[in-house]
């Protein structure tokens, strides 16, 4: 377990003590829906509602001799309720309790991270459009491309955070199902009226089929999409780490105030909270694995699941609940450098126009061949000899007879990057109120 990252938030979903009080609200939409039947006197329920509960000290202690935590569960409740408890999980058999409110834990859990990631993309937005012409050097290989800005690197963060919305909103869909079927889901004990009633109060659907669980593809759908997730968050917070090296140094995390970063070296401004989030991705991608075994029990039910699932669930939820807390602090909080970014745009010494120059050639009548041996020719003469690739074109009698002066100068301005730049955030944000 993963205490240390816990949020109060999503940790609380995640108790003992808040796990066994969404078994009782499912025993007793049970209850509920039998009285509704007939099935339970009124009195009985009155006396039922009135006095269940339970002490999670009473079910451990109980626990340890029966070996078993839903009869330990009922035993603590039918304790507290007295002689009524008798009509307490009439026809139901375990999953029936666990299953439904392991739905409803995650169903709660799903709705805390959409909040935060929602918020997380209102604050990418802001940092996209603040920056959206703050000019930076494009990247591919690692290696320096073309000019970008830096707002627009945020923006693709914003589109791909849209996406895990989407994700999280249909694994929620996918979870919000609920069963009250009994041994191995044929309702032989059970009124299939009672599933319907019970779930509709808890705001669930009823499965339209299952055996004494629900079938696990649909908790695997929900683990899956939170690996999704912490990746994404993994690869913003990379980008931070490389943007923080000492040799680029566009972007850094915040460095708070007392805050130290080696225990030996007093300059050091360490990227340990972008590291941390890539430490803790790596735990929430390999629970994702453990779903996907799960999804493989024997015929109508084992138990191999549980204990993993007792694990990788809350685990998985609050790493990922920790992990969105701290990007989003991170990116709120960031120190962004702009000098630095055009500095860097020159430390190839013009190379990142290139191509710019290699077009401008094909326009006057060269084939790409030609104007592309002329530009690399003159590319790889600057890259290995340190020398300024725009005066190398300039003195290429090749290039002298093709282009005159003005047509060179244009080839090395940063301004035609920037002229589409509008229209990609205007497509992206055309839709939204």
């Amino acid at each position: 377990m993963i205490e240390r990252y816990t949020r109060p938030g999503m940790g609380a979903i995640w108790t003992e003590e808040s796990r066994y009080g969404k078994w009782l609200l499912v025993e007793l939409a049970v209850c509920d829906a039998w009285a509704r039947l007939g099935k339970i006197p009124k009195g009985a329920l009155k006396t039922i509602r009135a006095k269940a509960g339970f002490s999670v000290d009473r079910i451990d202690e109980i626990e340890k001799v029966v070996k078993h935590d839903i009869v330990a569960f009922l035993t603590s409740v039918a304790e507290k309720v007295g002689p009524d408890s008798r009509h307490i999980h009439l026809g139901l058999t375990s999953y029936d309790v666990v299953d439904t409110a392991l739905s409803l834990t995650i169903r709660e859990s799903l709705d805390r991270l959409l909040a935060d990631l929602r918020g997380f993309r209102r604050v990418v937005k802001r940092q996209a459009l603040k920056y959206r012409k703050t000019v930076c050097i494009g990247r591919t290989h690692g290696v320096h491309a073309e000019p970008v800005t830096f707002g627009f690197k945020l923006l693709v963060w914003y589109e791909e955070i849209g996406r895990h919305i989407v994700r999280l909103e249909n694994a929620r869909r996918t979870i919000s199902v609920g069963r009250i079927s009994g041994s191995v889901g044929t309702y032989i004990h059970l009124d299939p009226r009672v599933e319907v009633l019970a779930l509709r109060s808890l705001k669930l659907a009823p499965a339209k089929v299952s055996t004494q669980v629900l079938q696990r593809d649909r908790h695997a759908e929900v683990l899956s999409a939170l690996a999704q997730l912490a990746t994404s968050i993994e690869k913003f917070a990379v980008e931070i780490r490389h943007l923080q090296r000492s040799e680029v140094l566009e972007v850094e995390e915040p460095f708070t105030k007392g805050q130290k970063g080696s225990s030996s070296m007093p300059h050091k401004k360490n990227p340990v909270r972008c590291e941390r989030i890539s430490g803790l991705a790596r735990l929430v991608r390999a629970n994702a694995q453990v779903g996907l075994e799960n999804v493989v029990l024997w015929h109508e039910r084992d138990i191999s699941h549980s204990s993993a699932e007792r694990v990788v669930f809350p685990d998985s939820f609050i790493a990922a609940d920790f992990l969105l807390a701290e990007i989003a602090d991170i990116v709120r909080n960031w120190v962004v450098h702009p000098d630095r970014m055009r500095a860097n745009l020159g430390a190839t010494r013009g190379l990142i126009f290139s191509q710019s120059v290699l077009l401008a050639l094909t326009r006057t009548g060269l084939t790409r061949e030609e104007a592309y041996q002329v530009v690399q020719r003159n590319s790889l003469k600057a890259w290995n000899e340190g020398l300024d690739f725009r005066a190398l074109i300039e003195a290429d009698p090749d290039v002298r007879r093709a282009l005159p002066p003005e047509g060179i100068a244009r080839c090395f301005s940063v301004a035609p990057y920037l002229d589409k730049i509008d229209d990609i955030f205007e497509r992206v944000f055309r839709h939204e109120s």
